[in-house]
């Protein structure tokens, strides 16, 4: 089992991004959490297969837009 633990900025609160990352992490068999931060961003923890990680960091740069 692999984690990262990533910090994402820009517009990402308000804007359903934690339910965004929520599930898709659970739809890539994820575990882990998500949260705003007071600077604005968001912050989360990914726990799983390499690849599957991968690719949650990948959808995270994308966004729920």
């Amino acid at each position: 089992m692999q984690q990262a633990h990533v910090f994402i900025s820009g517009t990402v609160q308000g804007v359903g991004y934690r339910y965004f990352v929520r599930s898709n992490a659970r739809k890539l068999g994820l575990t882990g959490w998500v949260q705003n931060v007071e600077d604005g961003g968001v912050e989360a923890l990914f726990q799983g297969e390499k690849t599957k990680i991968e690719e949650m960091i990948a959808l995270c740069r994308q966004g729920p837009m």
